[in-house]
């Protein structure tokens, strides 16, 4: 139990405005007093009710592992549930999608790739056939944005695909369903394409080429991951950082690409990957280069997201940068709560951001 007079020496540092939110969390049992002493330095941040409100419907949530929160740089609040530690990596899911997206940026600002309207034919020839002139025309943007025109790799078709002999193969061989540069078609044999083209091109493989130019530079450790059966590490799909680092990375796109006095990824490309390029016909959310883009609380958002619930949330004029991890596997209640952890974002994280700005 908590001390009788620590208790009250804690609550006579807080605000009468931060009391009732922090109240809420000791009588939940979801702070002890050290972490108290923690967010009365963090309070102006966030909207203490609302944040104490957010943080009380996050322990509720049983396959929530991670909830961290990032206002101007300065981290406000970090909090691991069910057992989970800062120092465990979580996989990505499809929010590797995004980072994905930034190093092919790097790829062009370092030169090893000359332009997004290069077509898949420069750099697989040996899987096109002759008369496949619609898949000639796929455009490495195409491939960002999920404009492909091939069937998806997918959903039901993901099985097939990731128990194939050839990953690239695979994805070259599905029939056109759809114009390149046209409508989107979700697929992450799309993003498995462009790490098969950065390996072709730096010489590199993806892990090594994303430790030299993106883990250095934030300082953040990036796992190695899955591969496909010719060595080509999956491209948009089970990337792992720890959630600090996947803050670190939000908070590249908040700095515009600059770590210190050095730019990571030119602030051009940040631009164009987080301008709407294509829309979710099932969802009706915009897409860029990687990333999601919706308006939350009436600020806008732009978000990597990954099954189960991994997500990094950018709201630029907050200056926030949020990051949630969650049980990455099937089971039952994935759809609610992530339905949920939208809500959370939108009516009380970045209400309590809005409201302290």
């Amino acid at each position: 139990m908590i001390g009788t007079t620590l208790f009250h020496n804690t609550i006579r540092r807080v605000s009468r405005v931060q009391t009732a939110g922090l109240l809420l969390l000791l009588v939940c049992g979801t702070l002890g007093v050290g972490q108290l002493v923690a967010l009365e330095a963090r309070s102006p941040a966030l909207e203490p009710t609302l944040h104490a409100r957010a943080m009380d419907r996050a322990a509720r949530l049983p396959r929530l592992r991670s909830l961290l929160i990032s206002i101007d740089g300065r981290l406000v609040e970090e909090r691991y549930f069910r057992g989970a530690r800062s120092s465990d990596s979580a996989n990505l899911k499809s929010a590797s999608k995004s980072v994905l997206s930034t190093l092919v940026g790097i790829a062009l600002d370092q030169g090893y790739l000359e332009s997004l309207q290069d077509t898949i034919w420069k750099f697989f020839p040996e899987y096109l056939d002759v008369a496949d002139a619609t898949k000639k025309k796929i455009t490495l943007e195409d491939l960002l944005t999920m404009r492909s025109g091939l069937e998806t790799t997918s959903n039901r078709n993901y099985g097939r695909w990731v128990q194939s002999s050839d990953w690239v193969r695979h994805v070259l061989t599905r029939r056109v369903v759809g114009e390149p540069g046209g409508r989107m078609i979700y697929s992450t044999g799309s993003s498995h394409l462009l790490s098969a083209v950065l390996t072709k091109a730096t010489g590199m493989s993806t892990l090594a080429f994303a430790r030299l130019y993106l883990g250095q530079p934030l300082g953040i450790r990036i796992y190695s991951w899955m591969r496909d059966p010719q060595g080509i590490y999956f491209g948009g799909n089970e990337m792992r950082m720890t959630p600090r680092a996947m803050l670190e990375f939000g908070e590249l796109y908040l700095r515009r690409g600059r770590v210190g006095g050095r730019q990571v990824v030119s602030e051009s490309w940040i631009q164009a990957s987080l301008k709407p390029r294509t829309q979710s016909r099932w969802s009706g959310r915009q897409y860029g280069y990687g990333w999601w883009i919706r308006t939350m609380a009436e600020h806008q958002v732009y978000y990597a997201w990954g099954y189960g619930g991994q997500f990094i949330f950018v709201v630029p004029d907050l200056k926030m940068v949020v990051v949630i991890t969650s049980l990455p596997s099937p089971g039952q209640g994935r759809r609610q709560h992530q339905r949920t952890l939208y809500d959370l974002m939108e009516h009380d994280l970045v209400p309590a951001a809005d409201s302290a700005h």
